[in-house]
């Protein structure tokens, strides 16, 4: 069993920098791999990007250029620079053992863009 808790956000300008930390504790395969997602009210869930334990990433076009996923020991980070209205959105953290299944979720954290 995995358990995924979020950490940071809130509201921030346009052009302003937020960060958001995950936390995945449990079994380690089943949290080789963690995924970035956001959705905003009337939309699909969109996925933002992906780490896994080599430290390899991949990014959504939308995001690229402007956020980071990092890791270290105990943490995954989302480093969110150059924000626009666009990204407002809840942000959630998932984990899995592979790219591609997220069985286990964070609660999700709120990002809000403003002009």
């Amino acid at each position: 069993q995995v358990h995924v808790a979020q950490s940071g956000g809130g509201s921030v300008q346009a052009g302003g920098s937020l960060t958001l930390s995950c936390v995945a504790s449990g079994d380690t395969y089943s949290r080789s791999y963690i995924a970035w997602f956001r959705r905003t009210p009337g939309k699909e869930r969109e996925g933002v990007g992906t780490i896994n334990t080599d430290g390899r990433t991949t990014y959504a076009t939308s995001v690229a250029g402007r956020f980071t996923i990092s890791r270290d020991i105990a943490n995954v980070y989302l480093q969110m620079d150059n924000l626009k209205i666009e990204d407002t959105a809840m942000y959630y953290c998932a984990a899995g053992p592979s790219f591609g299944l997220w069985p286990y979720w964070g609660q999700g954290t709120q990002v809000t863009v403003s002009s």
